[in-house]
């Protein structure tokens, strides 16, 4: 088993991260929050032009770590564009993109988007799913939108792991970006004539934040390889790595705002932004407890299967 992504996808990754930047970086989400219409002209061509909408993550495994990278990338600059829905469309339905929902309230972050939906519940109902008109701006809502759904099959069980593996790879780009931008704070920020970082609080906070960050870029490139394998537990791992990855999100950026001071709250910093526009992943289509409730009603008494089912050690082998 190699769970590390191949050098291709690494490579799409930061040829992507450098298009994004090229493309307005950090000013992408300021300039699409002012003018919703952005996110369909300005974003998704750059997306196109990287070739994101050629990938076939369902289809080859190379490119479902291509699909992967990119999401990270993604996450990395807090671009407001629903990138792993896109590539978590089902092969088998007319429609754009995939979103995961709830059973009650559905809510997907994909306003202001003249797009074909499709959405998959836990039970593997799928309905196609149209977006309301947002009742609030985009600095309340991050775009997320209420769904009216119309049912078309219970056949969705085997879209859910990528479709929820996908957006867990857009917050890890998300948090990757707020640990970069907290420890150059901490580094350039002085107090009492030292920089923070020579405080051992400050030492020990970053910690923290950097074990729930490292540990969940392992478990989220482990469980890529429980749905490339196919694996009859794909869905249960897809689900602990969202968990790991709101409950990583919670750390890392209580960690962020606390170092950046109460500038971590202000739009001059770009945290804020980052941390604002991570919300949607982190509560859509389940917060913590929703997600523990998720996999405890799937997983039952059975546990994780993890690294050492048969499964496993075959491919060790």
């Amino acid at each position: 088993m190699n769970i590390e992504l191949s050098p291709e996808a690494t490579d799409y990754g930061k040829e992507a991260l450098r298009a994004l930047e090229a493309a307005g970086g950090d000013e992408l989400v300021r300039r699409v929050e002012g003018d919703p219409a952005l996110r369909q002209d300005i974003v998704a061509p750059v997306l196109a032009e990287l070739g994101a909408w050629d990938l076939d993550p369902r289809g080859d495994a190379d490119e479902l770590e291509a699909a992967a990278a990119l999401c990270r990338s993604v996450g990395y600059w807090a671009v407001p564009y629903p990138v792993a829905e896109r590539l978590s469309r089902p092969a088998d339905l007319d429609v754009d993109g995939l979103v995961v929902v709830a059973d009650s309230d559905p809510k997907a972050p994909i306003a202001n988007l003249d797009l074909r939906w499709a959405a998959v519940a836990l039970d593997g109902q799928r309905s196609r799913a149209i977006a309301r008109p947002p009742s609030t701006p985009p600095r309340m809502s991050a775009f997320a939108a209420q769904l009216d759904l119309q049912s078309i099959d219970d056949d969705g069980l085997g879209d859910l792991a990528l479709a929820l593996t996908l957006p867990c790879w857009t917050l890890l780009g998300m948090l990757d970006r707020a640990m970069d931008l907290t420890r150059s704070h901490v580094l350039l920020r002085e107090q009492f004539g030292a920089p923070l970082a020579r405080l051992q609080g400050v030492q020990f906070q970053l910690t923290e934040a950097e074990v729930e960050r490292s540990g969940l870029d392992v478990l989220a490139k482990y469980t890529l390889w429980s749905v490339q394998a196919g694996n009859a537990e794909a869905l249960d791992d897809a689900l602990a790595l969202r968990l790991a990855a709101v409950e990583a999100a919670q750390v890392v950026f209580r960690i962020a705002h606390q170092l950046h001071g109460a500038g971590g709250f202000c739009d001059e910093t770009t945290v804020s932004w980052i941390s604002r526009y991570s919300i949607p992943l982190r509560r859509i289509p389940w917060g913590p407890s929703g997600t523990l409730d998720a996999l405890t009603c799937t997983v039952g008494r059975r546990g994780l299967t993890g690294l050492f089912s048969p499964t496993a050690e075959a491919a060790l082998l």
